[in-house]
């Protein structure tokens, strides 16, 4: 069954909505401002699609569909009031695949959401590749690394490095296994040493000064600790 999040602070629309969804086969999630929406989509829980308004009471939905951008790739449907071709522009430009103004006919909708759906499923990125571990995210497709909801800012050999550890979670890596990870990538200038002084880079990037995030192993390598 396709999982929709719906975020919508209107009771009376998301009865009506969540209803209309569930009757076509979806299972939905609602959720009624911008915390509790992150919150979800923070969670281990997976979502097809994401039914968004924009004017929400602890934020906006602008923001919300640029956080779903940059760390999911699931598709962005706005349904709102707001019809300014401005708005409509702006949603299209974070990555949106629709835009729905309310009022708005069920039948038309429901098409639209199923458009929506085909259009990553025949993409063949309908699920999200996100790695992650703890409250550490990272996005191979954008390049950008989350601890909680702050960007860390890596250079691309700090990056190239953590992410050979984010796709192996709790796994043991020697130093050569790190050093052959970003070989083909910068050669002989990553060295023993360079790689000593760029994991001490990357820990306090992340605010890692006593080791909990990414643990030595003494005699080993290293790993990244599962929370």
């Amino acid at each position: 069954m396709e999982r929709i999040l719906l975020v919508e602070d209107n009771e009376a629309i998301v009865l009506g909505l969540k209803y209309l969804l569930e009757q076509e086969g979806f299972e939905t999630k609602v959720a009624y401002c911008v915390k509790e929406a992150k919150d979800a989509l923070s969670a281990k829980e997976s979502f097809n699609l994401v039914l968004l308004d924009i004017t929400l009471p602890d934020g906006d939905g602008f923001e919300l569909c640029k956080f779903v951008r940059e760390r999911f790739d699931v598709p962005v449907i706005f349904l709102t009031a707001r019809e300014e071709e401005s708005d409509v522009v702006k949603g299209f430009d974070l990555g949106a695949v629709d835009y729905v103004m309310k009022p708005f006919r069920n039948r038309e909708l429901i098409s639209r959401i199923r458009n929506g759906l085909r259009h990553y499923e025949a993409a063949g990125i309908a699920e999200p590749r996100l790695m992650k571990c703890g409250n550490l995210s990272m996005n191979p497709e954008s390049g950008k690394v989350f601890l909680g909801d702050q960007e860390v800012i890596l250079t691309k050999l700090e990056f190239r490095i953590l992410s050979a550890m984010l796709s192996h979670p709790g796994k043991i890596f020697s130093r050569e296994e790190i050093l052959a990870a970003v070989w083909d990538l910068y050669g002989n200038y990553v060295n023993d040493n360079t790689l000593s002084v760029t994991m001490k880079r990357i820990r306090e990037k992340l605010g890692d000064v006593d080791g909990n995030i990414i643990k030595t192993v003494r005699g080993m390598g290293y790993r990244l600790e599962e929370p």
